[in-house]
């Protein structure tokens, strides 16, 4: 039988088929269609150190192939975290990684602090990535910065420490490399692509913020670039997110070089998907013969 049991640097996870934040809420909403205990890790929406309102309506907008999102962070704050949703996370069977963005290094630090007296989480994922906000999210397209916040929450807490970095920069190899030399276990790759949708009769963009964060099938040879790139230049495993809606679409990023991946966009119109994945995914690598998902991994075979 083939073991699906996925290792990202101190991180033990049952399998490779995680929620990407933002796109399952705090898990309650899911209740009725998800067995928790079958996932590879739950991630909730993005926590900050104080509420946060989050950006104008509308928020969200279509596309052909995508979804733009300008949500903004929007979050009742650590505290009110830590007391209304984190019990009930803790107890739905699967590991917790909790996704926390700050302004500045020292909220991340103390973030990772205060979650540091729940040894049951899981993992922290840095959100250093979010196109939709202004303060704490530069941190990832600057190296020196990227390396400073994961020092500090390396420093500030015993959980394993995963850097979510974003494709709008100049080289994400660059920002992975220094997320990976200042300790992470773990980076994902992306976070959304910086987009615009118009109104032309209004002369007007159709999201209240403007521009907002494009995800969905439409981002995923992008992401497959990104991954593989990285994977090239970082020994660091990576977790893959963009544009996944189906088992081959898994299996492509895990020949690219992730080693697990994160399910997004499809969460809103297809809530049992992850569920799904986990079984065809062990399937299929019984079929290929793999004793374990790290057969797969990185194989791909580039000109």
């Amino acid at each position: 039988m083939v073991s699906l049991q996925t290792q990202l640097g101190r991180l033990t996870l049952p399998n490779p088929i995680l929620v990407a934040s933002g796109t399952f809420g705090y898990a309650r909403e899911m209740q009725a269609f998800v067995d928790f205990r079958r996932l590879g890790g739950i991630i909730p929406k993005t926590v900050t150190p104080l509420p946060r309102p989050g950006n104008k309506p509308p928020r969200t907008v279509e596309t052909s192939s995508g979804l733009l999102n300008s949500i903004g962070l929007d979050n009742d704050g650590l505290e009110a975290f830590i007391e209304k949703h984190l019990p009930h996370l803790l107890n739905l069977g699967a590991p917790l990684i909790v996704n926390i963005a700050g302004k500045s290094q020292a909220e991340f630090a103390q973030m990772a602090t205060r979650l540091n007296a729940f040894p049951q989480i899981a993992a922290l994922e840095l959100n250093i990535s979010c196109p939709n906000v202004s303060g704490g999210t530069d941190f990832g397209t600057n190296p020196e910065q990227t390396a400073q916040v994961v020092a500090s929450v390396k420093a500030a807490c015993g959980f394993p420490v995963i850097a979510k970095l974003t494709p709008n920069v100049t080289s994400v190899p660059v920002i992975a490399e220094a997320a990976a030399a200042a300790g992470a276990d773990a980076v994902s790759l992306v976070n959304t692509f910086q987009g615009l949708v118009i109104d032309w009769k209004k002369r007007k963009p159709i999201l209240g913020n403007g521009l907002g964060g494009l995800s969905g099938p439409a981002i995923k040879p992008l992401v497959l670039r990104i991954v593989w790139q990285v994977a090239q230049r970082v020994k660091v495993p990576i977790i893959g997110v963009g544009g996944i809606q189906s088992l081959n679409d898994v299996m492509d990023f895990l020949v690219a070089g992730a080693s697990a991946v994160q399910i997004g966009t499809a969460n809103f119109y297809h809530p049992q998907l992850p569920m799904q994945l986990v079984q065809e995914l062990e399937q299929t690598l019984n079929e290929l013969g793999c004793s374990s998902v790290r057969d797969v991994v990185g194989t791909l075979q580039f000109p």
